[in-house]
């Protein structure tokens, strides 16, 4: 199993606990809970990332 980065997170309490709830709700600690949640954000931003650079080479290649 590849080695994991540990790391402190001060959190709002009241999130904490949102947390807690939908990590139980999808059967994953709130650690697990919130390395899944983070890991989506960081797909769904490349993802946007990569649209709006296919989107820019349209538009300069529309200008040609």
């Amino acid at each position: 199993m590849p080695s994991r980065k540990a790391f402190l997170l001060r959190i709002d309490p009241q999130l904490w606990e949102d947390l807690e709830l939908w990590a139980k709700d999808e059967l994953r600690s709130v650690n697990g809970q919130v390395e899944y949640v983070l890991k989506q954000a960081v797909l769904k931003r490349k993802g946007s990332k990569r649209s709006q650079g296919a989107s820019e080479t349209d538009e300069s290649r529309s200008r040609d």
